[in-house]
């Protein structure tokens, strides 16, 4: 079976419009899905959401933007994503047709944790992203940027801990066809394994420079453990974070020859939203339980946790 992109933009045509707000992951994924659909599409990064706190600009509704590198589990709002979500496909929860505007990898191919855990999505969003707004523009990836699009969400990583999986996935998502972005990733020979070795080592040593010999180069901290909001000098970000998230950002934009638009990147003033953070070990009863409680977000991350968000004062 292979991914039926003519189906998919049908179903989801809002994927390939052009300037559409969206909120991201602030993690190297979400800040690279920003970037190219900034640059391909024209699309506005209004805020960020990391799972315990949502932040956006004054004036705009949130609920209208697109969440790229996550699912959100309210009717009418779109989201694209990577996470195994569904427990069993032979019993969902009352609530899932309120993912009905959601693009999940795992989701497209009816994979549930009971049955195809071993075998969910190994990629990043910014994959599934590149693949399906490559089918309406061309989008060139430069030799550059595939040590980043192989760094994000330790992809290079799962290509040789899972091949078998990756080799799957890639299939599906026709990786091999001409006009497919995914092919220049994994598939021209735009480097040896001992070229690539260089190349992410130059890439960590960047991230490491920009986070100033510390861990966190590559993402924008928003909340700390307890879910409290850490960046903030009254509705705006500290002038620190700001400028290490465009150092991270401009680097991605000159590896990938993806066009950073600091008018496309709006950072604050905010409307800051917290909400409640929790996890369980997965099983039928725990899992539809998690559902009666304003479940707002969730991710199955391994078979031992099942990391979910509420929002029990309904403020989303």
């Amino acid at each position: 079976m292979i991914l039926d992109y003519k189906n998919l933009l049908a179903r989801y045509p809002w994927i390939i419009e052009e300037g559409q707000d969206c909120i991201l992951s602030p993690d190297s994924d979400g800040l690279l899905c920003g970037l190219f659909m900034s640059h391909h599409l024209n699309w506005k990064i209004r805020g960020f959401y990391d799972g315990k706190v949502l932040i956006f600009d004054e004036g705009i509704d949130p609920r209208k933007c697109v969440f790229l590198d996550m699912e959100i589990l309210r009717s009418g709002v779109r989201s694209v994503g990577q996470h195994m979500l569904m427990y069993d496909k032979k019993d969902l929860p009352k609530k899932w047709n309120d993912f009905s505007q959601c693009i999940s990898a795992n989701n497209l191919r009816d994979f549930d944790f009971k049955n195809d855990f071993k075998e969910k999505y190994p990629l990043g969003t910014i994959h599934l992203l590149a693949a399906i707004v490559g089918q309406n523009k061309k989008v060139i990836i430069k030799k550059n940027a595939v040590s980043s699009l192989l760094y994000t969400d330790g992809t290079f990583k799962n290509q040789f801990n899972y091949p078998e999986n990756c080799l799957k996935w890639l299939d599906y998502l026709c990786a091999d066809k001409n006009d497919n972005p995914l092919r220049s990733i994994f598939m021209d020979p735009h480097y040896s394994t001992y070229e690539l070795m260089i190349a992410l080592r130059d890439l960590f040593a960047d991230i490491n420079r920009i986070g100033g010999g510390k861990r966190g180069g590559d993402k924008i901290r928003i909340s700390d453990s307890r879910g409290n909001p850490v960046f903030l000098r009254g509705k705006m970000f500290k002038e620190e974070i700001t400028k290490q998230a465009e150092s991270f950002i401009e680097m991605l934009a000159d590896r990938t020859g993806w066009g950073f638009s600091r008018g496309s990147w709006k950072w604050g003033p905010y409307r800051i939203f917290r909400f409640k953070k929790g996890s369980i070990k997965p099983g039928k009863g725990r899992y539809q339980k998690m559902f009666s409680g304003n479940l707002l977000s969730f991710a199955i991350i391994s078979r031992n946790s099942i990391e979910y968000t509420l929002d029990p004062q309904k403020l989303f």
